[in-house]
């Protein structure tokens, strides 16, 4: 099993979020929601469904970065069996599905849920790593 195809599904859930942002914040533009001095320095003006979006694909810099990082390490180490595909598919899914969430109805319980198997994950990459590494 590989690491690359669930570290590129990260990686395009998160560029896939960068456009939507970029759509929705012209979209807002173009409406008149907003105008452009408001959110020259803070976000807090955006309307609430484009905050939603950015919130979001700012989420894709926290602990995904544990998740690069750990795909990385495991790479440089040979550590790509199964055991950390499986997690780290696991983790790529729970970033899909803290996403989708959050971006439709937003139940913080179901997206905490979501973040919580994906943090759970991370800790088994880690695991994995620390006994592949010292071992």
């Amino acid at each position: 099993m590989s690491l690359i195809a669930p570290l590129l599904v990260q990686i395009a859930l998160t560029l896939g979020l960068v456009g939507l942002v970029g759509v929705s914040r012209i979209g807002a533009l173009r409406r008149r929601e907003v105008p452009l001095a408001a959110v020259a320095a803070s976000n807090d003006a955006w309307p609430e469904p484009v905050r939603l979006i950015s919130n979001n694909y700012a989420n894709q810099f926290e602990t995904p970065v544990l998740f690069y990082v750990l795909v990385l390490l495991a790479l440089h180490l040979g550590a790509t069996g199964p055991g950390l595909a499986v997690t780290a598919w696991i983790f790529v899914a729970s970033r899909l599905a803290h996403s989708l969430i959050h971006l439709n109805g937003n139940n913080v319980r179901l997206r905490f849920n979501a973040f919580a198997v994906g943090t759970l994950a991370l800790l088994a990459m880690a695991v994995q790593l620390g006994f592949t590494a010292f071992s």
